[in-house]
């Protein structure tokens, strides 16, 4: 062997002692770990998708070492129950929506206050949860109920749906019977509205749909077509009037517990879940989901400016029964969000 042959032969086995060497500093060398995580979103949901693909990077970044058990579609129970679940520790990690956080904290209703937010401004709102002050704020929050924040996942927002009833304006929504959340902002909403505000656990809903207990409801198209209620549903509008986010938390106990380098795992494959959720899942969803309703016969309506801001309107004095119950700097973070 010459010498320049020599000399190749050894730089290349010093850069694979170097890529090994780095390979091996970045693989997972904590404990093995096995834990529950349960929410309440249909299959095929972007939120169903998004926790499934959290799973997935926990196992591949721990090569193997932890692996997340998931249980979907409310099989272990409502959001309310899952999350009472985490806060005993006998659920490791449960998923909520953020109108039913506000059953164990009310500063969680500031999302549910009509027209906070809107989709334009949806990356500003991203940004200030995932590395800014309205995340560390409600990181406190959380502590204070027993709980970590996990991940923001995008949620979507809500819009009004009927059985047998056309809606296409604030008006044509007056005398039906909305499911609602346990929220009572959402609660006051549809009583702005002139709507009569039945809360209804969402496991529930499709029946009560079906025997006439209600006969309209307000949430995303993706929750609703992968719960198969545009079976039961004809009419709905865009009325964008509530925002939402499916937030993974974990027991706060359990987590403290946690090796720091299975919670950076953890930390890792939940941004990057939610990364991809809000980047590929969520637009896919939403389209198909729009899709799966017109071909089911419903009537989308988009609303006109004109009848979009009839709504704000009349939803706008529903903030003045909340502002002295939440931080203002709370409701300040959240507004300089959409700008």
């Amino acid at each position: 062997m010459n010498g320049i042959m020599k000399r190749t032969t050894t730089c290349i086995i010093a850069l694979a002692m170097l890529f090994g060497s780095i390979v091996t500093a970045n693989a997972y060398d904590g404990p093995k770990l096995k834990f529950r995580l349960a929410h309440t979103t249909p299959p095929g949901n972007h939120i169903t998708l998004a926790y499934q693909k959290f799973a997935d990077l926990v196992k591949e970044k721990s090569e193997g070492k932890i692996q997340v058990q998931v249980f979907p579609n409310a099989v272990l129970g409502s959001d309310r129950v899952l999350i009472e679940g985490a806060q005993r520790g006998s659920l490791e990690m449960a998923v909520s929506s953020t109108p039913n956080m506000a059953n164990f904290a009310p500063d969680y209703q500031v999302f549910d206050l009509p027209y906070i937010t809107s989709p334009k401004f949806q990356q500003n709102l991203y940004k200030a949860l995932d590395s800014g002050d309205l995340g560390k704020y409600f990181d406190k929050v959380a502590h204070g109920i027993g709980l970590e924040n996990i991940m923001w996942a995008e949620y979507g927002y809500r819009n009004f749906c009927a059985v047998s009833k056309e809606i296409t304006n604030a008006k044509s929504l007056e005398g039906l019977k909305v499911r609602t959340t346990a929220s009572p902002v959402e609660v006051d909403v549809a009583k702005a509205l002139g709507m009569s505000p039945t809360p209804i656990a969402w496991g529930e809903v499709y029946t009560a749909l079906q025997q006439g207990t209600i006969d309209s409801e307000g949430n995303t198209f993706p929750h609703l077509y992968g719960a198969k209620h545009n079976e039961v549903l004809r009419y709905a509008m865009y009325s964008y009037h509530n925002y939402g986010m499916q937030l993974g938390v974990a027991n706060k106990k359990w987590w403290d517990s946690l090796d720091p380098k299975t919670q950076q795992v953890i930390r890792e494959a939940a941004a990057e879940a939610v990364q991809y959720q809000r980047d590929v899942l969520y637009p896919e969803n939403e389209k198909s989901a729009y899709e799966g309703f017109v071909k089911s016969g419903i009537k989308v309506h988009t609303l006109t400016d004109a009848e979009m801001d009839e709504l704000k309107k009349l939803t706008r004095p529903v903030w003045d029964n909340y502002l002295n119950k939440l931080a203002p700097e709370l409701v300040q973070m959240v507004q300089d969000t959409q700008k």
